[in-house]
């Protein structure tokens, strides 16, 4: 919902991004607010699997590409093929269609195509939900590269373990609710199932 798109009448909030209120009523609202979300689903959501690697990495900023709407394919190509070596996307070509990837490298297309929009926060949903050991390790990477270069990333998973390894925050929901906020130092997964599994009537105290 965060990201422009509604899961129900009952899901309402607030907005704020550097101490302003910002209305995302629409994807292309939250983009143009420094705002990407890689979801979860990427075949469904994340990606046109019929489409080359290269289109699926510019689709979310088009207009980087295009001079007076006309997209510049050798622009286009040349930045889907820096985008292919930066994260070791494993592929021949950028011509390739993103469904002939294994997941792994999808989920690399995917992470493309938000760090070339250049957001100011990238949520990131389960981005390593089934993919092979190896390419966990090089999303890690990605990841904490890019909040070297000062991007926030939140970062949902339900792997405990990875949350552990990679985040400086942790914050653990339970029932909609935040119950928790630990530091890296401090996490350990007993103390985040503990949060996680607080009932109502205990978080309302």
């Amino acid at each position: 919902s965060v990201f422009g798109r509604t899961y129900g009448a009952r899901v309402s909030g607030r907005v704020f991004k550097d101490g302003t209120e910002v209305q995302l009523h629409s994807v292309q609202a939250a983009i143009r607010n420094g705002i990407a979300y890689a979801t979860e689903d990427r075949k469904r959501f994340g990606l046109n699997l019929i489409d080359t690697i290269q289109h699926n990495v510019s689709a979310a900023a088009i207009g980087k590409v295009s001079v007076r709407g006309v997209i510049d394919a050798g622009r286009e190509a040349r930045m889907a093929e820096q985008y292919r070596r930066d994260l070791n996307i494993k592929t021949p070509s950028i011509t390739a269609l993103a469904g002939k990837l294994s997941g792994g490298n999808q989920q690399k297309v995917v992470l493309s195509k938000w760090i070339f929009a250049d957001p100011d926060v990238l949520i990131l949903d389960e981005p390593t939900r089934g993919i092979d050991v190896g390419a966990k390790y090089e999303i890690y990477t990605i990841i904490n590269r890019l909040a070297d270069a000062g991007k926030a990333v939140i970062f949902i998973s339900s792997e405990l373990p990875e949350l552990i390894g990679t985040c400086d925050r942790i914050y653990a929901l339970s029932q909609g609710r935040v119950t928790g906020e630990v530091a890296r130092a401090d996490a350990t997964q007993e103390l985040l199932m503990t949060y996680m599994t607080m009932e109502k009537d205990v978080i309302a105290r």
